[in-house]
């Protein structure tokens, strides 16, 4: 996603049906994930970003990404500020911000986080940011469009397969 077809999307003062999310409340929000991403343990990419995720009681969650020398094994900072909430009973979000370092676009999740979060809604607020606290304000939907969740796994089938392993 290249920073020109967010430009129009910026949001600084102006609130596009946050369900009564202050811009104070996103501004801390962002603040909170630019600090997780200090966190970052990236020795491999030095591409640190921070995660903070707000739940429905105003309980944040945050995380940071986590490299391996084995790179596929690394945990990007969305799915673990997630992983934390739900490891404490949360399953419902009302948004996440995201920061990293990127100071000419804004971060964006990758398709991995885009799906794990589209687990638990695709109706949330997703806030990519810039290190100036300048942010694009979506939901999972406009991340992830035509996605797959849980209730389409109870979608009615044409055959019905036995599960006999």
């Amino acid at each position: 996603m290249d920073d020109d077809s967010l430009r129009g999307d910026v949001v600084h003062n102006k609130d596009r049906g946050s369900r009564k999310f202050s811009l104070e409340g996103v501004e801390k929000l962002i603040h909170q994930s630019l600090e997780a991403k200090e966190h970052a343990y990236c020795p491999y990419s030095r591409f640190r970003v921070g995660a903070a995720l707000l739940a429905h009681d105003g309980r944040v969650f945050t995380g940071c990404n986590v490299e391996n020398a084995c790179y596929n094994l690394g945990v990007c900072a969305e799915r673990n500020a997630i992983s934390k909430a739900v490891s404490e009973g949360y399953r419902s979000f009302k948004a996440i911000a995201i920061g990293s370092d990127l100071n000419d676009q804004f971060i964006s999740p990758c398709g991995g986080c885009r799906q794990f979060m589209r687990e638990f809604g695709s109706s949330w607020e997703v806030y990519l940011s810039k290190p100036d606290g300048s942010y694009v304000k979506m939901d999972v939907n406009e991340l992830l469009p035509v996605s797959f969740g849980p209730e389409d796994l109870s979608m009615k089938k044409v055959v019905n397969i036995p599960n006999d392993y």
